[in-house]
């Protein structure tokens, strides 16, 4: 459900950042005049849309990596190398937070020039990523650590060619897609 809304506010900030952006360019060239804080509301919204889709792609473990030494590894060492990785990510989005935390507070009086839309808002992102990116690592963990999903299926991964084939219509994997 979460995940959905994200996906659903993904493609909303998308269709209204090229609605904005379109409308803008047309009135320029055809009219010599334009919308004033379309530019910086266009620049606001592909800052959401970037963090919150990073949010969709952990979920679906989309994000990009190379496993040709995870695959190689017993079940015990991709779950060493799982943990591992997760605490360093875990980390990184703990230090994210914080940062983005100290920001929002810095930039809670100023306003952007042309909407006049709080400074907190953009830097607020930081705050929305970091914290559903850490519930989603810390789900996969609880997952991994009781049992109720394997480490296989925590670390599915499609190839570039995998994707190309469903892409296409088809694979080479049994008939995965068809």
């Amino acid at each position: 459900m979460f995940i959905r809304l994200i996906n659903g506010l993904t493609a909303a900030f998308l269709a209204i950042m090229s609605i904005l952006v379109f409308g803008n360019v047309v009135l320029r060239y055809a009219f010599n005049s334009g919308i004033t804080w379309s530019e910086e509301m266009a620049r606001f919204l592909f800052i959401w849309l970037i963090l919150i889709g990073a949010i969709s792609t952990l979920k679906d473990n989309q994000h990009l990596g190379v496993d040709m030494l995870v695959k190689r590894l017993s079940k015990t060492g991709k779950k060493i190398v799982y943990v591992v990785s997760n605490g360093i990510i875990l980390y990184i989005l703990w230090i994210v937070f914080f940062g983005s935390w100290d920001m929002t507070m810095l930039n809670m009086d100023n306003k952007s020039p042309a909407t006049g839309v709080p400074q907190s808002l953009i830097y607020g992102t930081g705050l929305v990523m970091s914290f559903c990116m850490a519930l989603i690592i810390l789900g996969k963990l609880y997952q991994l650590f009781f049992g109720k999903a394997d480490i296989d299926e925590l670390t599915q991964v499609l190839d570039s060619e995998e994707l190309i084939g469903e892409a296409d219509g088809h694979s080479d994997q049994g008939g995965a897609v068809k």
